[in-house]
């Protein structure tokens, strides 16, 4: 299998994510920037996390329309498979992959710690490895990721079974004190209706290696292998 992953100005989190591909999941990896016009030939594609253009218009807004991103879309609506994660998720729903907005966190502070979060839909290629209910434990590391979406539109991700992940306790009760951020629902991650493109707060490639202090993240990538 053969993964690519678009790296952008500010990204910090590609290097991760190529050691977990590469060295820990054991497949190819390939590292395309930003001002590409084509896709190489993939069969995932990551959109990793960092702060692109140093966020300085909003999260994910710039590199929503650097040139690749037009590849992407394409390559999306084309049925390719697509993994944001962080700062990458912000890139998705800003260029329209995935619905909803990430916004400041409720505190207005930056947060960095190990959380909770509860699946919710196991029947896709991310999440095949877990099972409905299973909490994992990932780091999050963010300042803008209280997910947004409107009443009719998390109505639809209900309906249609786009909640991949909740931010919850270590039991998976979805205490207040267990969102992070403020998200709506307790959303941390979700997918889009066609099931093929996938965004999510947490940082699965920073809980991947037994020097971390959990290597649920591996799971995940172990899902998309399979």
């Amino acid at each position: 299998m053969r993964f690519g992953i678009i790296v952008f100005p500010g990204s910090n989190c590609d290097r991760d994510c190529l050691y977990v591909v590469e060295k820990v999941v054991g497949e190819e990896v390939i590292p395309i920037w930003h001002k590409e016009e084509k896709l190489p030939d993939v069969d995932l594609l990551i959109l990793p996390g960092g702060f692109s253009y140093g966020d300085y218009l909003r999260t994910g807004a710039i590199a929503a329309h650097s040139p690749i991103m037009k590849a992407v879309i394409e390559n999306a609506r084309a049925g390719g498979k697509i993994l944001g994660i962080c700062n990458g998720f912000q890139i998705l729903t800003e260029s329209g992959l995935l619905p909803g907005a990430l916004l400041r966190n409720k505190k207005l502070k930056f947060i960095c710690k190990s959380i909770f979060i509860r699946v919710e839909n196991f029947n896709t290629i991310l999440t095949s490895n877990l099972f409905n209910g299973e909490v994992v434990s990932m780091p999050i590391a963010h300042a803008d990721g209280n997910y947004f979406i409107d009443a009719d539109g998390l109505s639809r991700l209900k309906e249609n079974n786009q909640i991949l992940f909740r931010y919850c306790d270590s039991d998976g009760a979805l205490s207040e004190s267990a969102n992070p951020n403020g998200s709506i629902d307790h959303i941390a991650g979700i997918c889009n209706q066609a099931g093929n493109v996938f965004g999510m707060m947490p940082h699965p490639e920073r809980s991947s290696n037994p020097l971390q202090n959990t290597v649920d993240g591996i799971k995940l990538f172990l899902s998309l292998v399979r």
